[in-house]
Formats: C-alpha cells, sequence, structure tokens
C-alpha cells in the first residue's frame, strides 16, 4: 500500500512545482546561485590553501629549520647559515641545505618594478627546488645569474623569453626557463636561483640564510629528530612539513582574514538559498492549501502530506544542484591558467550536492508547519 501512496505524492508534488513556472523557475535559480557562490568560494579557499602551502608541499624536505616567531613560509628573517652543520649532528640527518625565502624587486623593461619572491637553492641536492618546469631545467641554474620564473606572471614580470636579462635589486639576472602554475598566494611571483646567485640578488652574504632545509633517513622518527634539534638550537623553530605548511596556510587565510571573508560569504550563500527557496515553497503551498485541506480531509495522514512538500524541496534541490555545479566545475576548469587558483574537488563537490539536499528539506519545513495547521472543515467553505 505504501508504493502507491509515495508514487501519488510525487506525482502530485511535481504537478505543484510545474503548475506555477515561473515560480520553480525563480527556485531553481536561486538555488543556483547558492550552489555556485558556495562552490566558488570554496574553491577560491581551497585553491588559496594549496597555494599558500605549495613551496613547502614540493620542497621534499622533512624538517625545517628558521627563526623563531615565524609564521609562515614567505616570510622570514635572516638565521646563521652554520645552524646547517648543527642538524649533521644527528645521524638520521641524510641532507640538510641552506635555503633562501626573500621579497626583493624586479625592474620591468619599461622601467617599473615589482615584488617578487626570490628562492635560493643548492642545486646539486634539489631541495626546495622548482616544478612543473616547462622549460629549460635546475641545473640550468648553475649558470651564473641564471633565475627561473613561472609562466603565468611573465606578463606581470614584462618577461617575454628565455635568455632575457632582467634587474633585481640593482643586479643583472638572465631567465633560463620557465615552470608552468607555480602560484602565489600574495601574488609576488617565486623566481628561483642557485643558492649562491639568490645570496648575491637578495644583497645576503655567505654566513646567513632563511632557511636550512633538511632530509631525514627512510623510517627515522621525524618528532624525535625534531626534539632533538630543537635542544640543540634553542634560538631557532623547527617545523615538520605537514606543521609549517598549516601554520602558513592558518596565517594567510585566517590571520590576515581573507580566509574568513571568503568563508562568511559561502555561508551568505547558503541562507539566501534557504530563504528563496523556502519562500518559493511556502507560496506554493498556499496557493495550494484548499487541495491540502481536501486530503487532510479525506484523512490523508500528515506523512503523506509532509512527503509531497519534502519531494517538492527534493526535486528543486536536484535541479539546482545539478545546473549550479556544473557552472561552477566549468569556472573551475575555465581557471587553471588564471593567477588565482581554484580548487573543486569531487569530496566537495558531493559534500555540496548534500548541503544543497539539506537546505532545501530545511526551507520545505517552513511550508510544511503551514500545511499541518490548515483546517480540514475549510475544505467545504
Amino acid at each position: 500500500m505504501r508504493r502507491p501512496i509515495l508514487s501519488v505524492s510525487t506525482l502530485l508534488g511535481w504537478r505543484n512545482l510545474a503548475h506555477e513556472r515561473l515560480r520553480l523557475i525563480v527556485t531553481v535559480v536561486g538555488i543556483v546561485f547558492a550552489v555556485l557562490l558556495m562552490s566558488l568560494l570554496l574553491s577560491l579557499l581551497l585553491g588559496f590553501a594549496t597555494t599558500t602551502a605549495g613551496l613547502i608541499d614540493h620542497a621534499n624536505a622533512d624538517l625545517w629549520i628558521c627563526a623563531r616567531g615565524t609564521r609562515n613560509v614567505d616570510q622570514a628573517v635572516e638565521i646563521p647559515a652554520r645552524w646547517r652543520y648543527k642538524a649533521f649532528e644527528n645521524p638520521d640527518v641524510i641532507e640538510a641545505e641552506n635555503y633562501i625565502v626573500r621579497f626583493a624587486l624586479l625592474r620591468r623593461p619599461d622601467g617599473g618594478s615589482e615584488s617578487i619572491i626570490l628562492i635560493g637553492l643548492n642545486v646539486d641536492s634539489g631541495l626546495g627546488a622548482p616544478w612543473n618546469l616547462v622549460q629549460g631545467s635546475v641545473w640550468d641554474l648553475k649558470r651564473p645569474d641564471a633565475i627561473i620564473v613561472d609562466q603565468l606572471y611573465k606578463e606581470k614580470l614584462g618577461i617575454t623569453q628565455a635568455g632575457q636579462v632582467v634587474e633585481v635589486n640593482g643586479h643583472r639576472a638572465r631567465v633560463v626557463g620557465f615552470t608552468h602554475r607555480v602560484r602565489t598566494f600574495v601574488q609576488s611571483p617565486y623566481v628561483f636561483a642557485s643558492f649562491n646567485t639568490a645570496g648575491a640578488l637578495g644583497l645576503l652574504d655567505g654566513n646567513t640564510t632563511t632557511y636550512v632545509l633538511v632530509k631525514l633517513r627512510p623510517n627515522a622518527d621525524v618528532n624525535r629528530v625534531k626534539q632533538w634539534l630543537q635542544k640543540r638550537m634553542p634560538a631557532a623553530a623547527i617545523y615538520d612539513r605537514a606543521e609549517f605548511a598549516r601554520s602558513t596556510q592558518w596565517y594567510w587565510l585566517l590571520a590576515t582574514g581573507a580566509g574568513m571573508a571568503l568563508i562568511f560569504a559561502a555561508v551568505l550563500g547558503l541562507i539566501i538559498g534557504v530563504v528563496i527557496t523556502a519562500q518559493t515553497l511556502y507560496a506554493s503551498a498556499m496557493d495550494h492549501l484548499p487541495e491540502y485541506a481536501t486530503l487532510r480531509a479525506m484523512g490523508a495522514p500528515s506523512g503523506y502530506l509532509n512527503a509531497i512538500i519534502i519531494k517538492q524541496a527534493l526535486m528543486t534541490a536536484i535541479f539546482g544542484y545539478a545546473i549550479g555545479i556544473s557552472l561552477s566545475l566549468a569556472v573551475v576548469q575555465a581557471s587553471r591558467d588564471a593567477n588565482t587558483a581554484m580548487l573543486l574537488p569531487w569530496q566537495v563537490a558531493i559534500g555540496l550536492g548534500f548541503v544543497t539536499m539539506v537546505m532545501c528539506v530545511l526551507a520545505g519545513m517552513v511550508a510544511i508547519r503551514r500545511v499541518l495547521a490548515v483546517n480540514p472543515t475549510s475544505a467545504f467553505r
């Protein structure tokens, strides 16, 4: 007996929606807008989080040694280069390399200037080397004054081709290669160079660095080595890879307010979707109150009436979500070569579908309360 009732409730719910097509379109558009807003803002949030920790994730270092008080990878102060030798005192350390991350000024050919983040690495080691290379190689950085930049920032920096000579902090540098989609959160492009070249361009002497990157033996206890080094270098801050990535992400996304703004806007999109859907379903319920009163007078249980409205809500949720997520995926795909990263993993997309269903069901609850309050005798007036 239950199957026919559910089937009729589905058909009745669809008939109520289709009867007012303009209202249905308004509802679906509202849900599409909410899904678009939530998915795109979450995509930006995830893209920013990935971008902020990109240098750490690709450095292939187990531990980062830096000055105490360092909260993110892009802003560091000088430390003694000799700390590298202290790291080698631990038998589990197989590599320890000085690493420079320092803001500098690049002068464009047209006379303007742009802020960059200069990255200096030991080319022979490869720790902290550029990734996604599409032209040139890491070994090209052994040439004097050689640098590698990303294709996304060529126009920003006034660079047109490999071999071009530019000026960094008043010193000559030559572009020897390009990376692809190596983004930065602060929009100051990463410019990779050898440690000596970066030191000269960044106006550092050979006795200072900004980081020491540490690589451990396979199966080494990272926390134990970290604590061991911390005791011997009390003036340093020592992070493991995940810890430093998380600290950097929290700093840029939350401490600066950028992440909170995106989260707030996503929540606002959810509220807008709930309000629009609730208003439309409530108006639809009001238009069909005589029908609901008739059904109640005929003995239809409350669960049956609830099913009609909940199914209306789910139908609109499916339509709105399908359109909204399709548009979102298209926007994310189109942004792959943009300066701003956007990521929308399938897990997040599915989660947004669930949120959309819940949003519309909650909106339907508003209409249900009005339907259940209707007097059955009103059908005979």
